[in-house]
């Protein structure tokens, strides 16, 4: 006995539409080993770091400076690697950190602190959300004349320069954030009884964390700006540090080991980037499903 064929309803069409959008989101769902992965993570890295020596290379083989003073890249790789040897070299590395992570901190407690603030509150906008922006934008360099007369040459010095360079990003971070959380979910948590503190809680961070991410991330990029300013002005002498070898470096015209030392502060400003708040932000983003299936 024959079966007789179900013509296709509209609750049919509309649920084969809705599995199509799906398969979409999927992406690719073959999945890749862990080795193709770092490989397709690491080879564009690879190949960037590889055209910037060629380049290198090419400049000092051009002849526009001598050797001596513009060193090609195996050079100062040699002499990278001599620095690494060196006791004093790491006892210097750890200062520089010690400095980047307690400047960072407070920066981090003094942005969120103003920035929660002002996006809370309309007056203080109007008041300070313009001066938070021109302090951003003014040179780092710049707060150092006051920065000595007040403090001499100390560590406050240094902090204080820190501070000023990396609150306005992270604050103006938060207050981004804070200004594209969907007004329908502030709404849903009134409704829902968040008050307050409970709505800034379980509400406004959580909407606003990727914006507040990158805020974050672009404070620590002018804290490390602002310390290796602040190291390259104010040495102190029983306290060497990244910036102070730099800048003996160029006095004894070791241009080899300068070159070296510059080296050094971009692999640290990359690698503590890239582990730390690179991390952190591909994970929000995964948990927000903004990332495809071979980023995960």
């Amino acid at each position: 006995m024959a079966v007789a064929e179900r013509e296709p309803n509209a609750e049919d069409t509309l649920g084969e539409e809705l599995e199509g959008l799906d398969a979409l989101d999927l992406g690719d769902t073959v999945p890749r080993s862990r080795l193709s992965s770092a490989w397709a993570t690491t080879w564009p890295k690879v190949a960037a770091v590889a055209l910037f020596f060629g380049a290198w290379q090419l400049v000092v083989w051009s002849g526009w400076r001598p050797e001596y003073i513009l060193p090609s890249p195996f050079t100062a790789l040699e002499a990278l690697w001599h620095e690494l040897g060196q006791a004093e070299t790491w006892k210097a590395i750890g200062i520089t950190l010690r400095r980047a992570a307690s400047g960072y901190a407070l920066a981090v407690i003094v942005g969120v602190t103003v920035g929660a603030v002002v996006a809370q509150f309309r007056s203080m906008r109007v008041a300070v959300g313009s001066m938070i922006t021109g302090l951003q934008t003014m040179p780092s360099i710049a707060w150092f004349p006051l920065a000595i007369v007040l403090f001499k040459l100390s560590e406050s010095a240094i902090l204080f320069v820190v501070v000023l360079g990396a609150a306005p990003s992270v604050a103006n971070g938060l207050i981004a954030g804070v200004d594209t959380v969907p007004p329908i979910l502030t709404r849903a948590g009134r409704v829902l009884g968040a008050r307050r503190l409970t709505m800034w809680r379980h509400v406004i961070l959580p909407a606003a964390l990727p914006t507040f991410v990158a805020g974050l991330k672009q404070g620590w990029a002018f804290a490390w700006r602002s310390l290796m300013a602040g190291e390259l002005i104010v040495i102190i002498g029983s306290k060497p540090s990244i910036g102070s070898r730099l800048d003996f470096a160029r006095t004894l015209s070791d241009y080899p080991l300068m070159v070296s030392i510059m080296m050094m502060i971009f692999i640290i400003g990359v690698v503590v980037d890239g582990a730390i708040f690179g991390t952190v932000d591909r994970i929000v983003r995964q948990r927000r499903g903004l990332t495809g299936r071979e980023a995960r």
